[in-house]
């Protein structure tokens, strides 16, 4: 009995010795893959962010967050609309949500966004009998409004979004003619970065805008950024918020973008990561048409594999420049691109599926480390 027990037990170790060796021939990692995250594999490159809603950080979806990311954005709470309704009235409940949140697990937090065209209360432009307010009043309630949400939130934000979306996406037209523009002019946007700097001094205050890797915007974001420059008023980075699709940018359009910005000698990141698979239709405003099925088709699911993986090279190429990259929603479940801009569409722009399990794009994105 006791040489069958000691036949049985070199037997074991043989086969054992076996699989570990060929475990270590084939590449396999002892770690198992699914106790790190996006965060971890990207620890020496960039912080990973992700935008939430207050309601995303219970249950499941806060596992995931937790997960994955070490930086967050607030997608709407903090916007000038829902956190400042009224000129009198703010509502701090669903912003704090999200700062405690980053407070208690560590995590980053940028701010998103303190002047918006979009989103913005009608209050603030208007006066009392419901005209336009002049350039004086319009000003002073721009840094009534900066000042108390900076500083309500200093040294729980670390980077604002000061202003988004400034740029007009006609050729001609250098700032959008929203209403910023018609009553201050192109001052308001150097307003606006002097006063968040007034309000913490130790806050990165950042550009943002969508479109950004496309040359005739581009470099309109790039003489908005001197402008402000030039006029003595920091300004820290620049957000290319990252609406991509799965046919564009292209590799060049986005190496030069980051390249030109960086020659600023301010910070790049990428704000609102998210990849469609539909190609891009910002003037459609239509219902779904009958004919088009928006089922998530292998053909497109190659594609953006094959565009994240460019896309998160580039970005690896640039870990010196990118200071963050930042997913806009956590997992294809919700997606703000479901009803944009065809209503009724689902869209499939994000790197976990609606079971929050990890995409094909996924692995393609943290398979780096060879």
């Amino acid at each position: 009995m006791k040489t069958k027990s000691n036949s049985t037990g070199t037997t074991y170790f043989t086969l054992t010795l076996l699989f570990l060796a060929a475990t270590v021939f084939m590449g396999y990692s002892q770690e198992e893959p699914s106790e790190k995250g996006l965060k971890d594999y990207y620890k020496d490159h960039f912080p990973v962010g992700v935008a939430v809603s207050p309601r995303a950080l219970q249950g499941e979806s806060a596992e995931l967050i937790l997960k994955h990311f070490n930086s967050m954005t607030p997608e709407n709470v903090m916007k000038m609309g829902p956190i400042h309704p009224e000129e009198d009235r703010y509502n701090w409940e669903y912003a704090d949500q999200v700062a405690d949140f980053a407070v208690k697990h560590n995590m980053k937090l940028r701010g998103h966004a303190l002047c918006w065209h979009n989103q913005a209360g009608d209050w603030i432009f208007k006066d009392e009998n419901g005209g336009q307010v002049s350039k004086e009043v319009l000003l002073q309630r721009l840094k009534d409004h900066i000042t108390t949400v900076v500083k309500r939130y200093k040294g729980k934000i670390y980077a604002w979004d000061v202003v988004n979306e400034a740029i007009s996406d006609k050729e001609d037209e250098f700032l959008r003619d929203s209403e910023w523009y018609q009553i201050c002019g192109e001052d308001f946007v150097i307003k606006a970065f002097e006063y968040a700097h007034e309000a913490d001094p130790d806050l990165k205050l950042y550009y943002n805008d969508y479109s950004a890797v496309h040359p005739i915007k581009r470099d309109k974001i790039y003489k908005l950024v001197k402008m402000v420059q030039d006029a003595g008023v920091p300004v820290h980075g620049i957000g290319i918020q990252g609406h991509f699709s799965i046919y564009e940018p292209s590799e060049q359009e986005l190496r030069d973008a980051i390249e030109k910005y960086a020659s600023l000698g301010v910070e790049v990141q990428i704000t609102e990561l998210d990849v469609s698979v539909y190609e891009k239709e910002h003037s459609r405003r239509d219902p779904l048409p009958k004919d088009e099925d928006d089922a998530f088709k292998p053909e497109q699911e190659q594609k953006q594999i094959e565009q994240y993986e460019m896309l998160f090279r580039v970005f690896r190429d640039f870990g010196d420049t990118l200071t963050g990259v930042t997913f806009w929603n956590i997992s294809d479940r919700y997606s703000w691109l479901d009803n944009f801009p065809v209503r009724g569409r689902k869209n499939y722009p994000l790197l976990f599926d609606g079971k929050l399990q990890p995409k094909k794009a996924y692995y393609k994105v943290i398979d780096f480390e060879k």
